[in-house]
Order: C-alpha cells, then sequence, then structure tokens
C-alpha cells in the first residue's frame, strides 16, 4: 500500500520562527508521523527574520521562478529549503522581497498590523500550492496551521479542485489559541479571488478579522483539531455550528489521535474522535 501522504502549510516552525505553540507542534508532529511511515512535506514563509546562514536555507532553482498574482500584481516567488539532519526532514520556504523581507512578522515595531497582511497571506497560499504542484507530488491530507493559511481550504475546494495534484486531497485545520485583533484590508475577499473562482466563493470569508478568516477557512474544511487549550469560545462556536468532525488532540503527546485522523482520510472513513 502507497504511503499516505501529508502537506503541513504553517506559518511557524521551530527552529526558524517560534511565535506561539504552532511552533513546537509543527517541529514534533511531522516527524513522529514520518516515523510511523507517512510521506511528509511543510511548507512555510521565508520571512526576514529567519537568519539564512544559522538554518542552512538554499534557493531550489526548479521550484523558483514563478510570479504569484496578487490584485492584479505579479509578485515572484523564491523557493528556498532547509534541513533538519536530526529528523530527516526538509521544510521549504515561500520567499518574497516585498512581502516577507522585514524585521518583524505580522506587526510593526510599534505594534501595528502591517496594512499588506491580506496581500500576503494571498500569496503565501496561492505559493505553497503552485510550489506543491512544481513538486509533482500529490497529498493525501493537508494539515493547515495558523490563519495565514486561511485561503488553503476554499482554493482546494475550488479553484483548485479539478487539478490533479489536489483534486483527492482532505483538509484538515488545526485550532489554536492564537486570536487578534486587527482587521485585514475590507478587500481581502476580492482579491484573494483566483482562477475559475467567483467572488460568492469566498462569500462565507464575511469579515476580514480572526473570525471571518476561520469562519470561510472551516467553511471548507473536511476535519478540525483542537491543537490547544484556551481556543477562543466563539471560534469553537463557528466549529460547532459547520458539524465538522473534530478531533481533541490537547493532551495527545503521542500523536495518535493525529494518527488515527490522517488513517480515517487514507481510508476514506471520516468520523469524529473524542
Amino acid at each position: 500500500m502507497a504511503k499516505t501522504k501529508i502537506l503541513y502549510i504553517t506559518h511557524e516552525m521551530s527552529p526558524f520562527l517560534e511565535l506561539s505553540k504552532i511552533s513546537e507542534l509543527t517541529r514534533e508532529l511531522p516527524q513522529a508521523m514520518q516515523e510511523k511511515g507517512f510521506e511528509i512535506r511543510i511548507l512555510m514563509p521565508r520571512f526576514g527574520n529567519i537568519n539564512e546562514r544559522r538554518n542552512r536555507l538554499h534557493e531550489v532553482i526548479r521550484l523558483s521562478g514563478m510570479n504569484i498574482v496578487v490584485d492584479n500584481n505579479d509578485n515572484p516567488l523564491i523557493i528556498k529549503v532547509a534541513s533538519i539532519p536530526a529528523a530527516r526532514m526538509q521544510v521549504y520556504f515561500l520567499d518574497n522581497e516585498e512581502y516577507f523581507q522585514r524585521k518583524h512578522v505580522f506587526t510593526d515595531k510599534e505594534g501595528k498590523f502591517f496594512k499588506d497582511n491580506d496581500e500576503r497571506a494571498i500569496f503565501f497560499c496561492k505559493g505553497a500550492l503552485e510550489t506543491v504542484k512544481k513538486l509533482g507530488w500529490s497529498p493525501d491530507v493537508i494539515h493547515c496551521h495558523g490563519w495565514m493559511s486561511a485561503l488553503v481550504p476554499a482554493y482546494v475546494k475550488t479553484a483548485y479542485k479539478d487539478d490533479p495534484t489536489f483534486k483527492d486531497a482532505k483538509i484538515i485545520y488545526s485550532l489554536y489559541a492564537d486570536k487578534f485583533e486587527h482587521e485585514l484590508n475590507a478587500r481581502f475577499a476580492e482579491k484573494a479571488v483566483t482562477g475559475n473562482m467567483g467572488i460568492n466563493d469566498l462569500a462565507s470569508y464575511d469579515a476580514a478579522n480572526y473570525y471571518g478568516l476561520y469562519k470561510g477557512a472551516l467553511s471548507y474544511t473536511d476535519a478540525v483539531v483542537l491543537s490547544e487549550e484556551q481556543i477562543d469560545d466563539e471560534l469553537l462556536n463557528i466549529v460547532k455550528n459547520t458539524e465538522i468532525p473534530i478531533t481533541d488532540c490537547k493532551n495527545d503527546a503521542e500523536f495518535e489521535n493525529y494518527c488515527n485522523l490522517y488513517e480515517q482520510f487514507s481510508n476514506e472513513e471520516l468520523e469524529t474522535v473524542a
């Protein structure tokens, strides 16, 4: 039997960028799944405060050179890679000078949300899927972590639904205690439309804020994972209203619930795991 292929999409991962619980989980979970026999790939942005020399990032020429269109503007996508020798894992980094080469991640030195965070998220989500296509690697499961990956479920289920790379992929979204109070650009959904999508495909992203991003993402998600304590109550209510299967992994130190969920996907038997 072929190995189940899992694609992890995250905006942070230890040791490269450590902002929250997400970085810890996205470092440990892929390794644990790889050791259990799954085939994995990991994608994240190459933010400017990630030290290339220390982490030994280098450009992957065969993957670089694409342009990602955001709000009718072409933006060059550079792909870099780094290895974690102890885990025998590679991490692919999506880079763009205008969007990511900054000393701060989501807010400036005064704590103000970057005005183009909407475009940065759009670029990252589009770029991640285009990179996987160029890899020639078809994931069975796409596991999203963090608000910056919120457009991935919509893209996979609409613009890329007939693409051979993604047509059979299932979407898992992990929820964390990562609430933010900032607003994205009001034209977020309009800018995010791509390919043969219409604006109605993003109607569920009805607010350009934390809840709007997750409400939209969850409307295209096949399963939700509770990955941390203290998840926002309103966000949990959104999940409950969607009736998406929920897997509680908050205390899953051995990653058994994750493993079971991935195996259910590979066996096309999606159920709620308590």
